[in-house]
């Protein structure tokens, strides 16, 4: 049996997308997680340290200027991540993705990926090997691993 690539460029330069009922519904409860993240720390007023890397520093030497920066840009930046979350689950069953939601699509995908791996602490030298698999941080990097993997396949097809 031929492996089935799960996105692929179609005549209109549009991106097909092939992925299961079970993956377009793990990527659908990670976007449910996400938001809620997102927006309890908006409504709190502070940065969840999961999400830092979506809020990066603008200035590191300078905590009042950043926080400046913080005050002024983290509403815009935000709202636009809400939008492109919005945009991938209005799109997750979709057949074919057109530039603006394939965007989106890449953009969640690596925003997914950031947050998890932040949770996870994973660095450049982490081997996950899969072990007991009702232990959830196993689990977390089993998703992980998946996300690392969509998100090379979706680069792939975008790159041909």
């Amino acid at each position: 049996m031929l492996f089935k690539k799960r996105f692929k460029k179609d005549h209109q330069n549009n991106l097909e997308i092939r992925i299961s009922e079970d993956e377009r519904h793990l990527v659908g409860d990670l976007i449910n997680q996400l938001r809620e993240v997102l927006l309890s720390t908006s409504a709190e007023g502070s940065v969840e340290a999961s999400i830092r890397r979506l809020f990066p520093t603008a200035y590191n030497d300078d905590a009042k200027e950043d926080a400046e920066y913080q005050r002024l840009m983290r509403d815009q930046l935000l709202e636009q991540r809400l939008q492109q979350l919005d945009v991938v689950e209005d799109t997750l069953k979709a057949e074919v993705l057109n530039d603006e939601q394939t965007t989106s699509w890449l953009t969640v995908i690596n925003d997914l990926r950031l947050v998890l791996g932040t949770k996870l602490d994973v660095s450049e030298n982490d081997n996950f090997s899969p072990g007991d698999p009702d232990n959830p941080e196993n689990q977390s990097f089993a998703v992980y691993h998946y996300l690392g993997y969509l998100q090379g396949e979706f680069v792939e097809a975008l790159s041909k």
